[in-house]
């Protein structure tokens, strides 16, 4: 079971909010992301995608704050999904002392840049204000090794994806997940680049 494979505070967390069982989703996708591999994982609704993401960020990290720059991030279509996406990672990170943060473009971004600046493990943000955080060197990407999308298809956005690009270029190495509902053109074309030797898991 891949829920007995992850950091033992990890599977505490579990335990609190009574997760016991793997979605298939979760049995097949888990190990191939623990193992350091990229990945397109494609699944419906409800399928325990958010959770995977959740799991596996937690499990790349140790569980456990260190330096200042993020180790981790993650990239959602708009401010709603990623106030969303926050409140689903403290329900694992309360007390941990992981020090997750959210960006989102309502918020001026010179309070963002200041507060990341303090230290993050986790960030969580939109494409366009990642993208001026990363132009006004609001967030260093040296320290990354996680770079998870959450429901990946908003890339299909040519902003979106012009701001994932951007960003992306400062990356010199980094593990990848496109988390979706179904494969898009637009995500196919990163298996020219650094999704070369991707898996896909598909429910």
């Amino acid at each position: 079971m891949p829920f007995k494979k992850l950091h033992s505070d990890i599977q505490e967390k579990l335990e609190i909010q009574k997760i016991s069982t793997p979605t298939p989703f979760q049995g097949k996708s888990i190990p191939v992301i623990k193992s350091g591999a990229n990945l397109y994982g494609l699944a419906p609704k409800d399928s325990g995608k958010t959770t995977t993401l959740i799991l596996t960020t937690l499990q790349k990290l140790n569980f456990e704050p260190k330096g200042d720059s993020p180790r981790a991030m993650v990239l959602v279509e708009n401010k709603e999904i990623a106030l969303a996406m926050y409140d689903a990672f403290l329900k694992f990170t309360k007390n941990s002392g992981l020090r997750v943060y959210v960006g989102y473009d309502q918020l001026h971004i010179d309070v963002q840049k200041s507060e990341i600046y303090e230290g993050v493990d986790i960030l969580i943000s939109t494409p366009r204000t990642l993208k001026k955080l990363f132009l006004l060197n609001g967030v260093n990407t040296s320290q990354l090794q996680l770079f998870s999308l959450d429901n990946a298809e908003f890339l299909a956005k040519s902003s979106s994806y012009d701001a994932f690009l951007t960003v992306t270029q400062s990356i010199t190495k980094c593990q990848y997940v496109f988390y979706c509902e179904k494969t898009h053109s637009v995500l196919k074309r990163f298996k020219s680049s650094f999704m070369e030797h991707s898996k896909t898991i598909s429910i």
